[in-house]
């Protein structure tokens, strides 16, 4: 049977994906000025829509469809065509978040569509503005005002629009803030990386220390007697004996210290039942998680249940680093044939990060060839990306 799970009671602003933002700052700011045509509105929101939706998977195209339906509305509406910096805040909107999330290179086209746009525009509501001037003179302007006009039409695409300077100040400011964002979470990446590696390292530290607290003493004493024993062993055999005795009992101590050990370094890691837990936690950080569960599986060895959990997680994190959605479905199902499968899905850019094959993925894939299963992870057809998993579960789980 299957179990959906989805984390509820997450804020508003988390569940709701940027895209869904940008389209609700669209039509609360732009749509209550546009003519009241129920074609033009449908025409002008399809396109608007369209553009949010696009901005994961094709961000310039996306900002470039927000502008073309904001440009429309406006031209429709104002008597000059003059963009305001609040008929563009869902623009800037876009272009942020598309700074943030997308590859600098997009990023970067994206904020060049942004001011060519501007600039062109304001370049052509300036001509209707310098045309309305010049009527005002009775075609016989004064002296000195030919040069004035002229100056203002060559500059025309920069300090016009009322707002025109500011306009464009508004898109480098959200071209700045995005970047920010990015430069932000790569530094938390990285600096996450780091700690983990610094983790590792004091791990390993601790452990050469146990092994040598445990060892060292033991197998000195263990040398010790044995040297002794090889001495008397012909001429005072009960004393040769009395040094095996205790070479027996160190022995047998260093072997329980060590396995102390071993169990306190191998202490079960989560499983299967930790599934719903990584949900609802990935889910808070902002990517909705729908896990399926189909079939019976309490009874999976401990290290199927394990490399199950690490897949899942692996391919999650993978869609939070690198797919730009906000939801992904995991799948974990036992076939009839004694083989559990797992399957991470999203809808996103289908990059699956750099060259498509990040250390955490190979490090799944050599997870899963020990446990003698089949491993895939690349894009899908019809866009996203899918990380997926066989794993036999042996007689044990039977």
């Amino acid at each position: 049977m299957s179990t959906p799970t989805t984390a509820l009671g997450l804020p508003l602003l988390r569940r709701v994906p940027p895209a869904g933002w940008v389209a609700a700052a669209w039509c609360a700011l732009v749509l209550p000025a546009a003519p009241q045509s129920a074609g033009f509105l449908l025409v002008a929101s399809a396109v608007a829509f369209g553009g949010a939706a696009l901005l994961g998977r094709r961000p310039v195209l996306g900002v470039g469809l927000l502008l073309l339906a904001t440009v429309a509305v406006t031209d429709a509406t104002s008597a000059g065509g003059q963009l305001s910096l609040l008929s563009l805040a869902a623009v800037y909107a876009a272009l942020a978040v598309v700074t943030a999330r997308q590859p600098a290179r997009r990023s970067r086209a994206a904020f060049g569509l942004v001011l060519v746009v501007l600039v062109l525009h304001l370049g052509m509501t300036a001509d209707n503005t310098v045309g309305v001037t010049t009527s005002t003179y009775d075609g016989r302007p004064p002296a000195g005002t030919v040069f004035t006009l002229g100056r203002y039409h060559v500059t025309s695409g920069l300090p016009h629009l009322g707002a025109s300077d500011e306009g464009v100040l508004a898109a480098v400011i959200a071209w700045l803030v995005g970047r920010s964002v990015r430069q932000a979470r790569e530094y938390g990446e990285a600096l996450g990386a780091r700690r983990a590696e610094q983790a590792v390292t004091a791990e390993r530290l601790r452990i050469a220390r146990e092994m040598h607290d445990t060892v060292a003493h033991s197998m000195g004493v263990i040398a010790l007697q044995a040297g002794a024993a090889r001495l008397v062993i012909d001429s005072r055999p009960e004393r040769a004996k009395e040094a095996l005795g205790v070479i027996e009992t160190a022995g047998r101590q260093t072997l329980a210290g060590m396995r102390r050990l071993v169990g306190a370094v191998r202490e079960p890691g989560p499983g299967i039942g930790e599934l719903a837990e990584l949900a609802a936690v990935t889910s808070q950080a902002g990517v909705a998680v729908e896990l399926r569960r189909v079939g019976e599986l309490g009874g999976l060895p401990v290290e199927t249940s394990q490399a199950v959990y690490r897949i899942a997680q692996e391919g999650v994190a993978n869609v939070v680093r690198h797919a730009g959605v906000g939801s992904c479905r995991v799948r974990v199902e036992l076939l009839p044939a004694g083989v559990v499968e797992v399957e991470v899905t999203d809808r996103g850019q289908g990059t699956g990060g750099p060259g498509g094959g990040g250390y955490g993925l190979i490090g799944v894939r050599e997870r899963v060839a020990l446990l003698g299963g089949e491993f895939e992870a690349g894009p899908q057809a019809g866009g996203g990306f899918r990380v997926a998993a066989r794993l036999p579960v042996g007689e044990e789980a039977r």
